[in-house]
């Protein structure tokens, strides 16, 4: 099992929605969040509410501007982590900074607490 942690521009919500539903998903969970990455929040597409902070740090002014997010996270089996990657990028991709990240864990197990089945099965 793998849980896939996606920070998606917020517009994209209800197509990960519909990427998820479509493999018939479990389950999710939805975040909204801010964040930056290695780009500062610099994006052709924020605006000028997005600056949230300025730290000063060793002499050096760094301007962090926080853009909005949404986090989706899902547990699903090995076998569809590839296709919904492919499919968020097929989707989400703009080809512009900002698009968002998808990250990959390795699940030990997971275990329904109604029934106590695990794996799998519990997902």
């Amino acid at each position: 099992m793998k849980e896939l942690v996606m920070l998606v521009r917020p517009e994209r919500l209800e197509d990960i929605k519909a990427i998820l539903d479509e493999i018939n998903c479990g389950g999710m969970t939805l975040s909204t969040v801010m964040g930056c990455g290695t780009q500062k929040g610099i994006s052709d597409t924020a605006d000028e509410g997005a600056e949230k902070s300025v730290n000063e740090l060793k002499g050096f002014r760094t301007t962090i501007n926080l853009l909005p997010k949404v986090k989706a996270e899902v547990v699903v089996e090995d076998r569809f982590v590839e296709p919904i990657i492919a499919k968020v990028r097929e989707v989400c991709a703009t080809d512009h900074v900002g698009d968002g990240k998808i990250f990959i864990r390795n699940v030990e197990d997971a275990v329904r607490i109604r029934t106590g089945e695990r794996g799998d099965r519990a997902l």
